[in-house]
């Protein structure tokens, strides 16, 4: 194993063991602050109160392992890396101001989040803060998707709107318990792969360090949940997902066969942009608020087919890894294995829309709303 790979799995398993020690004591922070989730007749199928600080315990163990690692790295604390950190010390230099503003961006999502949590800010106002936390990211951070467009007003308008549309589809996909944080920690692996592939060495440590802690989590969120993200976590992971699969380069002159990698991170994330984009245009079609949640995504679709929401999940999360797995070759394949992987990528999405439609109208008990808890008190969420 080469000395960077290594560095990716300390940053991967320094997430993990952080995420599952700090996120109990996230659960008990919210129990005695009353910052909980109460069941009401709303759509998310859970019957107790569950805490809701999972973001802010991802987040903290985020900056904490990112801090670590950059002060260890740029002091000579780890003598076992020294002379491979020292050959990249200039360049850690360079990106620590952008890192700077990219780490601000994450924690200002979190903070976002914990208010919509708390006092459900109106869609005018969250996407206004998360419109500030993109160009944040974009102008200062340095953020910049690759298009082929040679004009940076351009590639910067189309990197703010995907940051934002990250965000809000992995709001929207954080619907049973498990399936966002575990859909978004499948991605970050398959960009952890990417840019190790491509020499991106930070940016892979950051995708690693990420896929960590969506893994920690994903320990205490996996059915029946114990505590939930909530729209912290989702904004969180959401910025993330966005800002490191901007950061990686799918396309070159010298290691490039063809143009089809520029695709890849939009079949890595498919499920939950196919999800959005499903859900917005069902909710447009019955003219409701595209924001207003519903029964209408693809983990709702299979439980009406009679899964659980168990395997609801899981059969998604297959689907996320066989998708990844199907494309990931473009990135390396000749422009023939490319266009037949993309092809196949298409066509699974494909079979994958006429799996959500099938039985899509039946009705299930498990997806009625529940009745009013018996404790009185706590808002209506809306995811």
């Amino acid at each position: 194993m080469s000395m960077w790979n290594q560095i990716y799995l300390f940053a991967f398993l320094g997430g993990v063991i952080l995420t599952l020690v700090d996120t109990p004591l996230f659960q008990w922070l919210a129990e005695k602050t009353d910052f909980m989730d109460r069941p009401q007749a709303n759509h998310k199928g859970h019957r107790k109160a569950t805490p809701l600080l999972g973001g802010a315990a991802m987040f903290t163990a985020w900056i904490l392992c990112l801090t670590a690692g950059v002060t260890a790295a740029t002091s000579g604390w780890v003598p076992y890396f020294s002379e491979v950190l020292s050959e990249h010390l200039a360049g850690m230099q360079a990106v620590s101001r952008p890192l700077l503003f990219i780490a601000l961006g994450a924690f200002l999502s979190v903070m976002l989040g914990l208010i919509d949590d708390k006092w459900a800010l109106t869609a005018a106002q969250k996407f206004g803060g998360q419109f500030v936390i993109a160009l944040i990211a974009v102008w200062l951070g340095g953020v910049r998707i690759n298009v082929f467009i040679d004009n940076s007003w351009i590639t910067g308008a189309l990197t703010v709107f995907w940051i934002m549309l990250l965000m809000n589809s992995i709001n929207f996909f954080d619907n049973m318990d498990g399936l966002a944080v575990g859909t978004v920690t499948i991605a970050m692996g398959f960009f952890t792969i990417l840019a190790a592939l491509n020499h991106q060495f930070f940016i892979a440590a950051l995708a690693a360090l990420t896929c960590g802690v969506g893994a920690g989590f994903w320990f205490y969120n996996f059915n029946p949940a114990t505590i939930f993200m909530g729209d912290s976590g989702s904004h969180f992971l959401g910025y993330m997902a966005a800002v490191i699969s901007a950061g990686i380069t799918y396309f070159g002159i010298d290691f490039s066969h063809s143009r089809f990698p520029i695709l890849l991170p939009l079949f890595i994330l498919a499920l939950p942009l196919f999800d959005t984009a499903m859900v917005v245009l069902i909710r447009t079609r019955n003219r409701k608020p595209f924001w207003i949640g519903d029964h209408n995504h693809i983990s709702h679709r299979f439980v009406r087919m009679g899964l659980s929401r168990k395997q609801a999940v899981m059969l998604v999360h297959l689907m996320a890894l066989c998708i990844g797995l199907g494309i990931l070759p473009v990135f390396w394949g000749d422009f023939r294995t490319a266009a037949i992987l993309v092809a196949q990528a298409f066509l699974l999405l494909l079979i994958i829309t006429i799996l959500q439609f099938t039985l899509s109208d039946r009705q299930d008990t498990r997806e009625q709303p529940l009745p009013p808890p018996e404790t009185p008190g706590g808002k209506e969420r809306r995811k």
